[in-house]
């Protein structure tokens, strides 16, 4: 995968996370999510973006609209937007990357997979109030070679708009 992809790729569990019907309404992942730099553990050699931000928009059914802005090392955004049907089957995601997502009551798990047969496994909890989203992921790629990683989001704003939980800031 060329640099941006891998980074489209590590980063994609943002772009899902608002795929249940049971969640449709109200999904606590609906919103305006920053990676967080500092508490985040990518893959070795894994492309880091100086900054990105996640837009999850309101589900319908079992679609999901999002887009993600990445700003790269060399300070040039990089924005996609992404419309996919959700139903826990694997689905594009771009022209060389499909998803599959699974939901529990308190977690999501996703699995990207790539054009040269390499895999992302990701799980992800929220924090109790919200406020911030840890993924636990495993990369597979050449010959089965496994990395973990951990991708950790702060939220930024809700998706009604609010930038906090209970009227407190979310920064």
């Amino acid at each position: 995968m060329i640099r941006l992809e891998g980074i489209t790729v590590i980063m994609g569990l943002c772009l899902l996370l608002a795929t249940s019907s049971a969640w449709a309404e109200s999904s606590p992942f609906e919103g305006r999510w920053q990676w967080n730099r500092t508490q985040s553990t990518p893959p070795p050699g894994a492309p880091v973006p100086q900054d990105l931000l996640c837009d999850i928009a309101k589900t319908e059914s079992s679609h999901v609209r999002w887009s993600i802005t990445i700003l790269t090392t060399e300070d040039q955004p990089y924005v996609e937007t992404f419309d996919v049907t959700a139903n826990g089957e694997f689905a594009p995601i771009s022209s060389e990357t499909t998803a599959s997502v699974r939901l529990t009551a308190d977690t999501l798990q996703a699995t990207f997979k790539g054009p040269a047969g390499q895999s992302d496994s990701q799980t992800c909890t929220l924090s109790a109030d919200r406020t911030q989203m840890t993924c636990r992921g495993v990369l597979t790629v050449g010959e089965g070679q496994t990395v973990n990683y951990v991708d950790v989001y702060d939220r930024r704003e809700n998706a009604d708009g609010d930038t906090g939980v209970d009227g407190r800031d979310g920064h």
